[in-house]
């Protein structure tokens, strides 16, 4: 029994019953030694007397005994040293899977390389600039419509003159269609505006895809169990608007022909192809993601008993484009040849800091250095002994710009004018034969539907015009790596040293004025929003 003033009970028992358990345990023991007697098993092992000096060839007898002898303990070394190799396979690979997401950026690379190595020599590298241009331009070719999918933060960035201008000169008399994702990330005023602008060249279609869209095994296995309370998923990411206008539209032009309506999604990566198509189909039938470059190859899918859409990969960028740019559209962060941290150095650039620090919360800093210290520090993206991970910051940060998460809006130009390989014929043939009242009445009730950001809530960014891309493998090994990356060097030299403790790094670095390395689109872009 517990007693209540001792933190343990006693273990203290009487006399009598400690003498009577040492009785029982001595009579138990010798039941057990006459059982074993009887059955002639005796514990003592008998002592080997070894050879007797009378016995003919005994060094002999003697050297086979230690032979045998090294031979079995041989044995057992190796079972024991399997077992020990076994044991640090397993511990090293556990440790691998443990720090697979925390290794260095450098040992990703290599392995990645090697990877490719192996992929070379089972067949072709889907991940080669020349396959995703080959599958791009079959996209381009199969289609009877092209769909050219914009993000609505930086529209004229995401618009690929040499894509457009393919698509022109392609036979089979092609449609172009700009559509417009990713709306509910800009202000409802820099969204009109841009409608106002870009339809004076192709029919503009407002689109928010949905980011929530299910398996369909996964959707089937949900509608069997319905609760009577069930509530309809009315979240920002779940909605999807723009969905029956864009359907009503391509079923109306593909009633008048016969054959069924190929309809190709093309643009720049991560600016909502797959997201599109699978809001159109209403279940996950292309794989969609933050990462940039998850579709490969060319995908299609029927929404319709007459309408096919085709998924593409994106559009390659030419190492030719500004670095804010590249940052932005192209899949350098991904193959391992521009670091991340570099990246972020340069989308900072281009933003309003007061506007940074109040959107993340952060206090202020002198350098992309010192806010991703601050960014980790807030998130939490720690490493061992509380040392900020900058690099996990860093690809939080790619990631909410890329993805659907973060609201910056660039202004549109007040003064339009046609680009090289447009023309007012061009303009008014690409635009026959489209329903446009129908197609105003659809995009007015997205804009109803969609709740905007505030003004004053979303980032100014200055856009650097059109993005160049390329489309054929000899535009590949044309394009010059250098002209990329003097650019990229001028501005690196604006910014301070990548110190912390640096007293030098006070003043703020001086902007170059905006410019242009594309004739093509002859637009002005101001950028002056401040958050009162």
């Amino acid at each position: 029994m517990k007693r209540p003033k001792l933190r343990k009970a006693s273990k203290r028992i009487s006399c009598s019953k400690r003498y009577k358990i040492q009785k029982k345990v001595r009579e138990h023991n010798r039941k057990l030694r006459k059982e074993t007697k009887k059955k002639g098993v005796s514990k003592r092992v008998k002592k080997d007397l070894g050879v007797p000096n009378s016995a003919p060839f005994k060094e002999e007898v003697l050297r086979e005994a230690e032979q045998r002898r090294l031979k079995i303990e041989e044995e057992k070394e190796k079972k024991r040293q399997a077992q020990r190799e076994e044991r640090a396979q397993k511990r090293k690979k556990d440790k691998d899977a443990a720090s697979k997401e925390t290794e260095p950026k450098a040992k990703k690379a290599r392995q990645d390389e090697n990877e490719k190595h192996l992929k070379k020599a089972s067949g072709p590298d889907k991940s080669s600039k020349q396959f995703l241009c080959s599958e791009l331009n079959k996209v381009i070719d199969a289609s009877d419509v092209v769909l050219e999918v914009l993000d609505a933060r930086d529209p004229l960035g995401c618009r690929c003159p040499q894509l457009e201008e393919a698509v022109l000169q392609s036979k089979g008399n092609k449609k172009l269609i700009l559509v417009l994702n990713k709306i509910d990330l800009v202000p409802k005023e820099n969204v009109e505006s841009w409608i106002q602008c870009l339809q004076k060249e192709f029919p503009v279609v407002l689109f928010k895809a949905s980011t929530q869209i299910q398996d369909k095994t996964v959707k089937a296995k949900k509608s069997r169990i319905v609760a009577s309370n069930d509530v309809l998923d009315k979240s920002r990411a779940a909605a999807c608007f723009g969905n029956s206008c864009l359907t009503e539209l391509l079923s109306s032009y593909a009633a008048q022909g016969e054959a069924s309506l190929r309809v190709g999604v093309v643009g720049f990566p991560n600016v909502g192809k797959s997201s599109l198509v699978n809001s159109m189909k209403g279940i996950l039938a292309c794989n969609a993601g933050v990462k940039r470059g998850i579709t490969k190859s060319m995908q299609d899918v029927h929404i319709l008993k007459n309408v096919k859409l085709l998924d593409s990969p994106g559009v390659v960028a030419s190492p030719s484009n500004p670095p804010a740019s590249m940052a932005l559209r192209s899949l350098q962060v991904e193959e391992g040849q521009e670091g991340v941290l570099e990246a972020v150095r340069t989308l900072l650039k281009q933003c309003d800091k007061t506007q940074i620090m109040l959107q993340y919360n952060v206090p202020d800093y002198r350098n992309s250095l010192e806010f991703l210290t601050l960014f980790a520090k807030k998130r939490s993206y720690l490493q061992k002994g509380g040392v900020p991970n900058t690099e996990q910051a860093a690809t939080a940060f790619l990631a909410d710009w890329t993805g659907a998460k973060m609201s910056y809006h660039c202004k549109a130009a007040e003064n339009h004018s046609l680009p090289a390989y447009l023309s007012d014929t061009v303009v008014a043939e690409m635009q026959n034969g489209w329903d446009l009242t129908k197609l105003k009445t659809g995009n007015m009730e997205t804009l109803k539907g969609i709740k905007f950001p505030n003004q004053a809530s979303s980032i100014g960014f200055t856009s650097k015009g059109p993005t160049a891309g390329l489309l054929t493998v000899s535009d590949i090994s044309e394009v010059n790596p250098g002209v990329g990356s003097t650019e990229e060097g001028a501005e690196k030299n604006d910014e301070p040293e990548q110190t912390v403790e640096d007293s030098n790094t006070d003043k703020e670095p001086e902007k170059e004025p905006l410019k242009s390395n594309l004739s093509l689109y002859p637009y002005v872009f101001v950028t002056d929003v401040h958050i009162h």
